[in-house]
């Protein structure tokens, strides 16, 4: 099994993270535009460095960007083997002959971090600082690694996924809601109980400051996926049940436990993938930051 700092064995999860590179692999492609359009003054072909590269649906989306502009290189960054070699595999299947994709296996609480790393044009990291002890430090060790004139891009909060109807059929009405409540109180404690975890009790865009870095700015995008949605869709919402429910089992009661096990069940008639109701629905944040020239 495949854990870092936050406890996660992520290699059970490549088959959701696929999943969801797949789902939101238009929206992906648009924040790939605009990030990659931030570059067009680079007097040379951009490095692009994914940190925390997952399954590579981001890496893949920079890549095709990047080719259609003129070529590039992707440099995927991991902790977890399994997931660099599939995002390795799905990037260099887009990347073609004009971007180089290259893969670094490498914690990003390293504090050698900018040793192994190319100097980057632009440092995307989704969902990656606040799996690390302490999230400033991680923020000025990506800081490091920049080119001058180079952009940092944290993907980092938003607004909680939606994806069941407020009254499910089973249960109580609200599921969803106390499902979000779960989750949080499962974060709260992850954080609590990871070692050497250090509070950042400042918003995205002063660790920025923090950091060192100028220009600090932040956009959003919507992933919407309405009902009735596509089976892809469908699986990705059992996806977000299955690990939402598995990390905050202790966080619910029984009968919200025992619905959802029949939400997950296949065999059972309530199984969500079933449902022509089910959507997904979320907002993210990108929070910008640039080194100076």
């Amino acid at each position: 099994m495949a854990h870092t700092h936050d406890g996660i064995d992520w290699d059970e999860r490549l088959t959701a993270l696929r999943r969801a590179d797949e789902v939101s692999a238009a929206v992906d492609r648009r924040v790939a535009e605009r990030l990659v359009g931030m570059l067009a003054s680079r007097a040379e072909p951009p490095v692009v460095v994914d940190v925390g590269s997952g399954a590579g649906g981001m890496g893949a989306a920079f890549a095709a960007v990047l080719a259609e502009r003129g070529g590039g290189r992707v440099v995927l960054a991991d902790a977890v083997d399994a997931l660099l070699s599939a995002a390795s595999e799905h990037v260099r299947a887009v990347a073609g002959e004009r971007v180089r994709v290259d893969a670094v296996s490498v914690d990003a609480a390293d504090e050698g971090l900018a040793s192994v790393l190319p100097s980057a044009d632009l440092v995307w990291a989704s969902r990656v600082v606040h799996h690390l002890p302490d999230q400033q430090r991680a923020i000025n060790r990506l800081a490091t690694t920049l080119a001058p004139g180079g952009w940092l891009a944290l993907s980092e909060g938003g607004l909680r996924t939606e994806c069941l109807p407020w009254d499910v059929g089973l249960g109580e009405p609200g599921l969803g809601d106390r499902l979000t409540a779960a989750g949080n109180a499962w974060f709260a404690r992850m954080r609590a109980e990871m070692p050497g975890a250090v509070r950042l009790p400042v918003g995205w865009t002063r660790a920025l400051d923090g950091a060192g870095l100028v220009d600090t700015s932040s956009f959003s995008y919507l992933t919407d996926l309405p009902a009735p949605a596509d089976e892809l869709v469908r699986l990705s919402v059992v996806d977000w049940l299955n690990r939402v429910s598995s990390a905050a089992e202790e966080y619910l009661d029984e009968p919200d436990r025992a619905v959802v096990r029949r939400l997950l069940d296949p065999a059972d008639e309530a199984y969500v993938a079933r449902r022509d109701d089910v959507f997904l629905l979320s907002a993210t944040t990108v929070h910008l930051g640039r080194r100076s020239a």
